[in-house]
């Protein structure tokens, strides 16, 4: 018997999108299915008092690859949005990324060369040679009182474990700047789609079949009658219906409220830094968008430890979860049917660009 489909595309999200708009365009026939009762994953963004919310997280698009920027701009027109988070430690407002404001704020200093020294001193104080764990490991990069008060607290609510316990590779990059650009990303390409992630993932997405509230793990055996193959987005160990076990994520709790005011915090991003503030940080969306909209949106984040039932966001890369994953992509590697993709089929922590790019991977090889 002849299938429906060529394709059977789990999940409405980046990658599942992007996917099934490649394989259009190569003349397959593809059927999208969605747990959710929205396209778009977790860069949906809704509309709420006129300002695109971002419901899952702040989402920055940012990149240096030119063939992914240009693609994401066939589906979206991009404002000229450039990411200046602020930390907030006991009150005192830093700059991120750590840079000339931040280090004349920390200790007074005028000239990058005089920051150097007092970055060398703490470092030398420390007597790190070899970081054996993340503290080390960023005490060696930006010295003991960036540390204390900007790194160790967030670092702590968002991976739920003191930093002498998390491998220093988490935070090999912490972008220091001896100049004043508060530009956290070094990106050659930024910004949010003008009207929000939704739209452009359904301009992707237009004329294509799509069934949302549709868990295809619940009906499996149905759907996967339909196509030939199966591009599956969603967490890799819930395919295998977890028979090695689960892997760890870190999943983040929202609390989003309207404002009757124009203006919250001045900000789009404000990470609290001290360990007493419950909240990793503070979302004022309509600053993505440059919104001048009588009321405000505000959302604070909340990291916690995923447990079933929860969304899982950031995997949790140590050596026990890389090695089940490895088990896991053993076992997905003799399904020649099923491409696993994104960043839960693949459990990798994705950007946005870095999912783009690698899903037109993955079409490459497949068309």
């Amino acid at each position: 018997m002849s299938k429906q489909y060529d394709y059977l595309i789990v999940g409405a999200g980046l990658c599942g999108a992007v996917f099934a708009r490649e394989a259009v365009k190569a003349g397959k026939k593809v059927l999208v299915v969605e747990k959710r009762d929205h396209v778009a994953g977790n860069i949906y963004t809704k509309e709420v008092e006129g300002i695109n919310v971002h419901e899952y997280g702040a989402h920055i698009f940012h990149t240096n690859n030119k063939e992914v920027w240009q693609y994401v701009n066939q589906y979206a027109e991009f404002n000229r949005y450039t990411n200046s988070p602020v930390a907030n430690y006991h009150g005192e407002l830093y700059s991120l990324p750590f840079n000339m404001y931040t280090f004349n704020k920390m200790w007074g200093v005028v000239t990058p060369d005089e920051a150097a020294a007092k970055i060398e001193e703490q470092k030398r104080e420390a007597g790190i040679t070899e970081p054996k764990n993340l503290e080390e490991q960023a005490i060696s990069l930006v010295g003991t009182d960036i540390y204390e008060k900007l790194v160790k607290g967030y670092t702590e609510k968002q991976w739920g474990r003191p930093c002498t316990e998390l491998p220093s590779f988490i935070i090999k990059r912490l972008p220091v700047r001896l100049t004043f650009d508060n530009n956290y990303f070094n990106a050659l390409y930024q910004g949010i789609p003008v009207g929000g992630y939704t739209k452009m993932i359904e301009k992707m997405l237009d004329g294509i079949e799509v069934r949302l509230n549709t868990d295809y793990l619940q009906n499996k055996e149905e759907l996967d009658q339909l196509a030939d193959k199966v591009f599956y987005t969603g967490p890799i160990d819930a395919y295998f219906n977890y028979e090695l076990g689960y892997l760890q994520f870190r999943s983040v709790r929202f609390e989003t409220e309207v404002l009757d005011k124009p203006n919250y915090q001045g900000n789009a991003v404000i990470n609290y830094t001290d360990r007493e503030t419950p909240y990793t940080r503070i979302i004022e969306h309509k600053h993505f968008e440059f919104g001048t909209q009588p009321k405000t949106v505000i959302s604070k984040e909340y990291s916690s430890e995923w447990k079933p039932g929860d969304e899982p966001f950031y995997p949790v890369n140590d050596e026990r979860n890389g090695a089940l994953y490895a088990a896991y992509k053993a076992l997905a590697d003799q399904k020649e049917n099923v491409i696993f993709g994104g960043r839960l089929g693949e459990y990798k922590y994705y950007d946005m660009d870095q999912a783009v790019a690698r899903t037109l991977e993955i079409v490459k090889e497949e068309f």
